[in-house]
C-alpha cells in the first residue's frame, strides 16, 4: 500500500524503529540511519543474542529497512542525511530537542528545502521537555502503574514495553494521515508525538471514570472494576478467563457452569447487581472451575457464547503462529516481510553511491 513512500529513520530504541518498521511492513523503502560506533542503543540490549549477534530487541522492530551509518558530527555526513530528506517523503527522529538545530540542520532547514516532507518527531514529555523518553518512567508517571497488579501489592509495570508500543503505533497513525493531507494539498506537515501524550490517552476509560466519579481507580489485579464476572480463574490444570460484558452473557455463563442458583437469582440479572455481590459471584465460579480441566469448561463456555479463554505462554502463541527468530511476529498490518533487520552499517556503501535507488539492488 505503501510502494514508494520514502522513510528515513532517525530514531532509535523503540518508538520510532516500531513506527517505522509498520511502515516498512505496508511497503514503503525505510533507510534507517545509525551513529556508527555501536548502532542503535538496542543493538545491545542482550542477550539473548541470537547466532550473528544480533539482540532479539533490535530484531523485533527493524526488518524491512537498509542500514546507514552516520556521524552527524561530520560535515559529509550530515550533507548525505540532508541529501536523503530532500528526496523523501517522511522523517522519524527521536532526538532530544535541539540536537540536530545545533547541527544547523532539523525539521525547519529540512522542510523549507522540501516542502512536501512529513517529519515526526517522538519524544518521551512533548517538544519543550529535554528529559529522556524512557518507558519505565512513561508507565510510572501516566497513572498505568498505579492500576496494575494485585489490590494488595505494589503498583506495577507492564509486561511490554507498552507505552513504546502505542506511541510507536500513534507515529505511524499520525505519518499515514499527514501523507493523505499532503496528497490534497501538497503540503507536508511536522507531526509530534510524546510518549507521555500517547500514554495518557491509553487510561481511555479508566481515566474517564475518575473523571465521572471523582474518585482514583484503584488495582483489581486480574479482576475489571466495572464488570462482573470479568477476571481470571484457576481450572483444574491451568488459569483460563471469563469475560462477560452483558446480561444474557451472564445467564449463558452461569448456565453452562452449571450454576443455575445463580442464573435464576434476580438481583445478580444486571452488572450493577453482581458489582454488589461481587465476592459471591467470584466465589461461586471461581469453586466450579476448579473442579474440571480448562478445555473442558472452554468447551461448555463456548457453545453458550460467553468469551473466555486460557493462559497462554509466550511460547504457547509463536507456536501457532508463523514467526521466526530473525524477522519476528508476523505484520499486525496488511503487509509483507521482505527484508530482515539489517546489519549496522551493511548497506552504507549501497546508499551512498545510489541515494534512495538502491532500493533496486538491496
Amino acid at each position: 500500500m505503501l510502494s514508494g513512500i520514502r522513510v528515513l529513520d532517525l530514531s532509535r530504541v523503540l518508538a520510532g524503529p516500531l513506527s517505522t518498521m509498520i511502515l516498512g511492513d505496508m511497503g514503503a523503502d525505510v533507510v534507517k540511519v545509525e551513529r556508527p560506533d555501536g548502532g542503535d542503543d538496542t543493538r545491545g540490549w542482550g542477550p539473548p543474542f541470537d547466532g550473528r549477534g544480533e539482540s532479539a530487541y533490535f530484531l523485533s522492530v527493524n526488518r524491512n529497512k537498509l542500514a546507514v551509518t552516520a556521524n552527524l558530527d561530520d560535515p559529509a555526513d550530515l550533507e548525505l542525511l540532508r541529501s536523503l530528506a530532500d528526496e523523501a517523503d517522511v522523517v522519524v527522529e527521536n532526538f532530544l530537542p535541539g540536537t540536530l538545530e545545533r547541527r544547523g540542520w532539523g525539521v525547519d532547514a529540512a522542510r523549507a528545502r522540501n516542502a512536501a516532507l512529513v517529519w515526526c518527531s517522538i519524544t518521551g514529555f512533548g517538544s519543550e521537555s529535554r528529559r529522556p523518553g524512557y518507558d519505565f518512567v512513561v508507565q510510572a508517571e501516566s497513572g498505568w502503574m498505579s492500576i496494575t497488579g494485585a489490590p494488595d501489592g505494589e503498583p506495577t509495570k507492564h509486561g511490554v514495553a507498552l507505552a513504546d508500543v502505542i506511541a510507536g503505533k500513534d507515529a505511524a497513525a499520525a505519518i499515514l494521515a499527514a501523507l493523505v493531507a499532503r496528497s490534497r494539498s501538497g503540503h507536508g506537515r511536522h507531526v509530534q508525538i510524546s510518549l507521555e501524550a500517547s500514554a495518557e490517552a491509553a487510561l481511555v476509560n479508566v481515566a474517564q471514570s475518575a473523571l465521572v466519579t471523582g474518585q482514583p481507580p484503584t488495582r483489581w489485579g486480574n479482576a475489571h472494576a466495572n464488570l462482573v464476572p470479568y477476571q481470571l480463574f484457576h481450572a483444574e490444570d491451568r488459569p483460563m478467563v471469563i469475560a462477560v460484558g452483558s446480561d444474557a452473557q451472564w445467564k449463558s455463563c452461569a448456565s453452562a457452569l452449571g450454576l443455575g442458583d445463580l442464573a435464576e437469582d434476580a438481583a445478580l440479572a444486571t452488572n450493577s447487581g453482581r458489582i454488589a455481590q461481587r465476592d459471591r459471584v467470584v466465589a461461586k465460579i471461581a469453586e466450579r472451575v476448579a473442579t474440571a480441566q480448562a478445555s473442558h469448561w472452554l468447551a461448555r463456555l463456548e457453545r453458550a457464547g460467553v468469551p473466555c479463554g486460557i493462559v497462554r505462554t509466550v511460547p504457547e502463541v509463536l507456536a501457532l503462529r508463523s514467526a521466526s527468530p530473525l524477522t519476528g511476529l508476523p505484520p499486525s498490518v496488511p503487509g509483507a516481510i521482505r527484508r530482515p533487520p539489517p546489519r549496522l552499517g551493511e548497506h552504507t556503501a549501497l546508499v551512498r553511491a545510489e541515494g534512495w535507488r538502491a532500493f533496486r539492488f538491496a
